[in-house]
């Protein structure tokens, strides 16, 4: 199915694949809406990767439930848009799942990955959790909706390479990272922040 004329790309794959650099690329050459997945932690998932403990499908699961209204809301007003989400077994996608929803999994070597994150200085995850995620992690099936992009080249690369592939076309003035409103939410009815206007 691919591509639909509004869809939501979900940017997944391990921590230190590219998820955000890619996803704010993509999302200032569409100019669509702009989520990052990691920010919708509870705070005790986030304190829980910090000290270093892998999180489980429990933790997950109020985490993904989160990311799933996001999607739901832009399906339902029929406004595209992108989401980080690590998304790593196949039941956390069958959560974010809809009709027009396209996987973009960033895959890499564990090697490169994990330079990546060891060079990372603002993010909460600490490279020592790499081993768990890898060892979590189940690659998207043939039936489900999604493309894979080699993460080993430069952000911009991969980006191109997602548009071609899903046939997106550049929005006007998409020099602007994301959409008219960067990080703020095209849904009708909703604020700002992606929360539900004031009467």
């Amino acid at each position: 199915m691919l591509a639909t004329s509004n869809p939501v790309l979900v940017i997944m794959g391990v921590s230190g694949s590219g998820k955000s650099t890619v996803a704010a690329i993509l999302a200032g050459q569409l100019g669509w809406d702009l989520e990052e997945g990691d920010d919708l932690h509870p705070d005790e998932n986030v304190a829980k990767m910090a000290a270093g403990t892998p999180l489980n499908d429990e933790d997950r699961q109020p985490w993904l439930e989160t990311i799933s209204s996001w999607i739901v809301e832009h399906v339902m007003a029929d406004v595209p848009g992108i989401i980080t989400c690590s998304a790593l077994k196949r039941r956390y996608r069958d959560i974010l799942r809809e009709n027009n929803v396209v996987f973009v999994y960033l895959t890499g070597s564990k090697d490169l990955i994990g330079r990546r994150l060891a060079a990372r200085l603002d993010h909460y995850m600490p490279a020592s959790l790499l081993d768990s995620q890898v060892a979590t992690l189940e690659p998207p099936e043939e039936d489900e909706n999604a493309i894979t992009i080699d993460a080993g080249r430069s952000p911009a690369e991969e980006a191109a390479e997602v548009v071609a592939r899903l046939g997106l076309v550049p929005g006007i003035g998409s020099s602007a990272l994301g959409a008219t409103n960067p990080g703020q939410s095209s849904v009708p009815g909703k604020s700002p922040s992606g929360t539900p206007a004031a009467p």
